[in-house]
């Protein structure tokens, strides 16, 4: 761990990889993730392990994000690695599923996420979506 700014009552379990990041009060953070640079992540929220944070992610208060998450940051448009990465906001009371892939979106607040989706696009509408790519269940 370096520079990484931690609220109150933060938990981290070893071994992870996390820098210049910041962490708000009650944030529990379980083994093997790692969290990037220019990430913030907002009180009461959970990061189950194995997890995969890239920078300009911002996670809002009292998520859930499942084991084996992976977060990206550049959907390569250009077929080169681009050097300004795109953002990812996740609003607050958003739950996601082990094994889903978030491209950078912007989701709203009270969403589930079911297991193994891929989210390609903002999520506007609070509601349950799944599948690879993600939709609202009905």
């Amino acid at each position: 761990m370096k520079n990484v700014k931690q609220g109150k009552n933060v938990k981290i379990i070893q071994p992870v990889n996390i820098y210049g990041c910041t962490l708000l009060d009650d944030v529990f953070v379980g083994p093997f993730v790692e969290i990037q640079n220019d990430v913030i992540i907002r009180n009461k929220t959970r990061i189950q392990s194995h997890t995969f944070i890239c920078s300009n992610v911002s996670i809002g208060e009292d998520c859930f994000i499942g084991h084996g998450v992976m977060f990206t940051n550049d959907k390569f448009i250009s077929r080169k690695l681009s050097k300004d990465f795109l953002k990812t906001v996740v609003g607050n009371k958003v739950y996601i599923g082990s094994n889903t892939t978030i491209l950078p979106v912007s989701i709203c607040d009270d969403v589930v996420i079911g297991a193994g989706s891929v989210v390609t696009k903002n999520i506007i509408e609070p509601g349950t979506y799944a599948g690879n790519p993600a939709k609202r269940l009905k």
